[in-house]
């Protein structure tokens, strides 16, 4: 993880903590045992097994920072399992890897400096620097066999999806939607909220 992509991922999550460059090394481990670069469009697909809880969605956002895989661009899907893994594939090459934090790692994790600030209430962005940088310097100089699990790389069958870019008015509400979204009913296309009033 250069300077320049710990910068910008951190930008983009908002706060600097460990977990999000956890999330970033974790799927720069995935990328590399599946020998693929950051996906430009929907070349590569996450699915996360974190949860809703803080240090889950700071690991999620690293790990979206480094593969390029995205709420947008809907190459990414969320299991709400709470652990904190995840399965990385690669669309064209039909292949996946999971990767898993090591489970003494997580639980130790659960008890630094940085945790139990944040379990008295300390929003993140107030922890102390003090607390935080040694924490995540730790985290972007430690070997990823001491943190991460890697599993084996798998064949999988992965659907490639098609994008729609034809539209039709709702019959009922009369907003622009994509067709594929649209289903036939008495007066025409309805979309998926006026079909769930309905």
């Amino acid at each position: 993880m250069t300077h320049e992509e710990f910068e910008s991922a951190m930008a983009f999550h908002g706060h600097k903590c460990p977990a999000m460059p956890l999330g970033f090394r974790a799927a720069q481990a995935a990328m590399k045992a599946l020998g693929v670069a950051r996906a430009q469009d929907k070349e590569l697909y996450v699915i996360s097994e974190t949860g809703k809880g803080h240090a889950a969605g700071c690991l999620l956002d690293g790990i979206m920072s480094a593969t390029g895989c995205t709420y947008g661009k809907s190459n990414i899907e969320k299991k709400y399992y709470n652990k904190m893994a995840f399965t990385l594939i690669d669309v064209a090459g039909q292949r996946s890897v999971r990767v898993r934090l090591k489970d003494d790692f997580f639980g130790n994790m659960l008890n630094s400096p940085f945790v139990v600030q944040r379990k008295q209430g300390v929003v993140p962005q107030d922890v102390p620097a003090e607390v935080a940088d040694p924490l995540v310097e730790k985290v972007l100089n430690l070997p990823e066999e001491m943190f991460l699990e890697v599993g084996p790389v798998e064949t999988c069958v992965f659907p490639k999806g098609k994008g729609c870019f034809d539209t039709a008015l709702c019959s009922k509400c009369g907003e622009r939607t994509f067709v594929n979204k649209l289903t036939e009913a008495d007066g025409g296309p309805v979309c998926i909220p006026c079909s769930e009033k309905a």
